[in-house]
């Protein structure tokens, strides 16, 4: 009785291997190639470099793209009223610095320290590998 029992449950699993015909179907050819669109050319080819601080071609307003994406389009975030206007020009929010790269790494920046770790891993040279130079000894 076990004996059957043990061949009809191989009987069941071989016969589940494929969808359709058992053990004779074919497979899908793992050689066959899908061909895709052709590429396009781009119609202009005299496309100018942005421009340092001027604003962008393109440029998506990020609430506005929001309140499309919740609500549907058409969509438009309510204008900002005059305190949330004045907040954002006291905190410097509407002024875009166009060098503000070159003054990241400006020595007068003011940063925050957050320890020998980090000053040493950002002093190491870049590409470096030698493990040597990721142990940092914590000041006694």
């Amino acid at each position: 009785m076990r004996e059957w029992m043990i061949l009809g449950m191989a009987a069941l699993a071989l016969a589940g291997c494929s969808k359709r015909g058992g053990l004779n179907a074919r497979g899908p050819d793992e050689l066959s190639i899908a061909r895709g669109a052709p590429l396009v050319v781009p119609p202009d080819f005299a496309l100018a470099p942005p421009k340092p601080g001027a604003p962008r071609a393109i440029g998506v307003d990020a609430q506005a793209a929001a309140m499309e994406a919740l609500f549907g389009p058409g969509v438009k975030p309510p204008p900002r009223s005059q305190l949330e206007q004045q907040l954002l020009d006291r905190a410097g929010a509407n002024g875009v610095e166009p060098a503000i790269r070159s003054q990241a790494g400006d020595p007068r920046t003011s940063v925050v320290n957050k320890g020998n770790f980090i000053a040493e891993v950002l002093a190491a040279p870049a590409g470096s590998r030698d493990p040597a130079l990721a142990s940092v000894k914590a000041p006694s």
